[in-house]
């Protein structure tokens, strides 16, 4: 059980740093993404207690990261730029590592919607148009937090 909450509070701490590095520079650290999808997919696949099946943690990795790429493919053809950094995929695939393909879902929608209303928020006290691109991986990281909680066997034994 302390080496879950461990985990989660060790994912969680990741999240925060790299949101915070998000907000400040558009960027996402490859240096970060890429252990923690390799360390999510190991973790589901040789754990006596995975956070998800082995074949969901795979699956949330490759469609994740999948699904970003191919939003950021249309919105580059129609707008003639990227709308999404590939950081926010690398992301969003290692929280589908970690978590699995449903809770990678549910985390992109929680992201999209927060992400929605934060954003404009923000671009209207910052005082920009809403063209202005604004960092998505502190929604991202925002959304895997939330899932990281709701999924742990503490909260659940409490629902």
């Amino acid at each position: 059980m302390w080496v879950d909450s461990l985990l989660r509070i060790s994912l969680i701490l990741i999240l925060l740093y790299l949101a915070w590095i998000d907000f400040h520079c558009f960027l996402i650290p490859n240096r970060f993404t890429y252990p923690m999808i390799a360390f999510g997919l190991i973790f589901n696949s040789l754990s006596p207690q995975p956070w998800c099946d082995v074949h969901l943690a795979w699956l949330g990795a490759i469609l994740s990261y999948s699904l970003l790429w191919a939003i950021n493919q249309i919105y580059k053809r129609v707008r003639s730029h990227h709308g999404l950094g590939m950081g926010d995929a690398k992301l969003l695939a290692a929280l589908g590592a970690w978590l699995g393909i449903l809770s990678a879902l549910w985390i992109l929608v929680l992201a999209a919607l927060s992400g929605l209303i934060g954003g404009l928020l923000w671009l209207r006290y910052q005082k920009l148009p809403t063209s202005h691109p604004f960092p998505f991986g502190p929604f991202l990281a925002f959304a895997g937090i939330i899932e990281i909680l709701w999924s742990s066997p503490l909260v659940q034994s409490l629902i």
